[in-house]
C-alpha cells in the first residue's frame, strides 16, 4: 500500500501513557479509518483492508471498540420488531 507521511502534534502529557511511534502511529491510523467507517465514507471491507486486516478481524474490533456494525433508524428497529413478532405468531 502507498503511503504518505506528515508531521502530527501530539499534546505531551498524551506521552506519558508510554506510547510510542509505531504505537502511536496504529493508534491514529486505526481511529481516522473507524472514523471514516461510522461517518459511511468506506465500507468494512476497505477499512479492514486500510488496517492490513480481515474484514472478521475488523468486526471483532469494531464489537472491542463498542462500535456498531449496523446503524439502525428507530424506524427500521420498530419494523424489524414487528416483523420478529410477526413470525412468532406464525410459529
Amino acid at each position: 500500500m502507498i503511503e504518505t507521511t506528515f508531521e502530527v502534534q501530539v499534546p505531551t502529557p498524551l506521552l506519558r501513557f508510554g506510547f510510542d511511534r509505531n504505537e502511536i502511529q496504529r493508534r491514529i491510523t486505526e481511529w481516522l479509518v473507524l472514523s471514516l467507517f461510522t461517518e459511511s465514507h468506506i465500507s468494512s471491507g476497505k477499512a479492514a483492508r486500510l488496517l492490513n486486516m480481515s474484514r472478521i478481524e475488523f468486526l471483532s474490533l469494531l464489537r472491542a471498540r463498542g462500535i456498531a456494525y449496523i446503524n439502525y433508524t428507530s424506524d427500521a428497529i420498530a419494523e424489524e420488531f414487528v416483523a420478529a413478532e410477526n413470525l412468532e405468531v406464525g410459529l
